[in-house]
Order: C-alpha cells, then structure tokens, then sequence
C-alpha cells in the first residue's frame, strides 16, 4: 500500500467516532432547507454550495423572517470566519499539494476534519503520512456523510416528528471532536474560555457569539502559552 493510500484511509478511518453524528447534522440541514419550501434538487444544492451546516440554518432562518440578501450573505460570512481562521493554521501542512488539489480540500473544509489533521499533524508520528491526503481523506468522509443525512433530510426530513430533537447531534459531533484535543493547561483554558464567551454571548445577532467565543479561546490559549514558556 503506498504512501498516499494508506495516509487517505488513515485520515478516513480516524474520523469514523464522529461520522454518526455527522449524518443527523446533515439529515438537519436538508431538512430544514425542504421544510422551507425548496425543492430536494434545490435543499441539496444549497447544502452543497454552502457546505457549512450553521451558516445554512442562519440563513435559512434570515430568508424565512424576509431578511435582505446582503444581510444573509453577511450573516453567512460572520459565521464562516472560523475558517479563515483554520486556513491559516492548516496551510503549512498542504503546501505540496498543487493548487487546484489545495481549493478541493479548502471547499470541504469542515470543523471536524481540521480538528482531526492538526491533532495528527501535531503528534510525534504525524510525520509517518502524508498529510494532504491524510487531510483529504477525513474531510472526504466527514463531507460524504454529512451529504448522506443532506439527501436523506431532504427527501423525507419533513415528516420526521419535532419531538425527536435531532439537534442534539450538532454539539454532540463538537464534543467528540474538542475533547480528545485538550492535552494541556492552554488548550484546557482556551476551551473553558471560548465555551463560556459563546454561551453568554448566544443571544447576540447573527450568530456573533460564535465568533466572540472563538476569538476569546484563540487569545486564552495564545496568552496562557506565552505565560507557560516564561515559566
């Protein structure tokens, strides 16, 4: 087996404790999208195109209330600005991919995914594969299991009672995905931080206590780090 098929089966095969939760958080989205009057071409199509499962609620619930298209598109930017923020982390680890092997694996960039590669890349081992397609086959993955619940919530997601709550799904794939990474004092406080920021700030409009509970991790962990090496 060579170097690239045993580092994209790897990358695949880590991923597999979070794709059942993958699968209710895209039955979700298509459904949401069918509930809202869009065809299944047209609810998997606006899947796909945005291919990131909070921005596609938010939106859905903006176009719902009649909100305009640049509050929309602005409110579906906000949210996304985390992956600006995982791009940059990333990138030194997929520069020998060629560019257009790079925009395929920006396009399925996913929370799961990064998290998944930059804890591998960061171990001892994480030299042993190659890390392209080590991140290429858990985004793969994660995205194809993700559109399985799409198609699934877009076909018959409207008849599924509200009692179930599939909800639950969405922080339970975060969950699975952030704990295993919390090795350290920094990592630990980041995390605390940017959970209590984004539980309190829930209520600001769109969506802006995600990014103020990103921000707020992002500056604990870089401030705790740089206490931990003058110590």
């Amino acid at each position: 087996m060579n170097g690239i098929k045993y580092s994209f089966l790897s990358g695949a095969r880590d991923s597999i404790p979070i794709l059942l939760g993958m699968v209710p958080f895209g039955l979700i989205c298509g459904a949401v999208s069918a509930g809202a009057g869009m065809s299944l071409w047209g609810a998997l199509g606006f899947t796909w195109a945005i291919n990131a499962g909070a921005s596609q609620l938010a939106a859905l619930q903006l176009m719902e209330h009649h909100a305009s298209l640049a509050v929309v598109v602005l409110t579906g930017l906000i949210i996304n600005l985390r992956f600006f923020m995982y791009s940059a982390s990333i990138a030194p680890h997929l520069k020998t991919m060629p560019l257009p092997g790079r925009a395929l694996l920006g396009f399925i960039l996913s929370d799961q995914a990064y998290a998944l590669a930059i804890a591998r890349f960061h171990r001892e081992d994480g030299g042993e594969v190659n890390k392209p397609f080590y991140f290429f086959g858990a985004a793969m993955a994660v995205w194809v299991s993700y559109s399985i619940g799409a198609v699934f919530g877009a076909s018959v997601g409207t008849i599924i009672p509200p009692a179930w709550d599939l909800g639950f799904a969405v922080p339970l794939t975060f969950i699975a995905v952030v704990v295993p990474a919390i090795k350290d004092r920094p990592a630990g406080l980041a995390a605390l931080a940017a959970g209590l920021v984004a539980y309190f700030a829930d209520g600001l409009p769109y969506n802006l206590g995600l990014m103020a509970g990103a921000v707020t991790g992002i500056l604990t962990g870089y401030l705790a780090e740089r206490r931990l090496a003058r110590d």
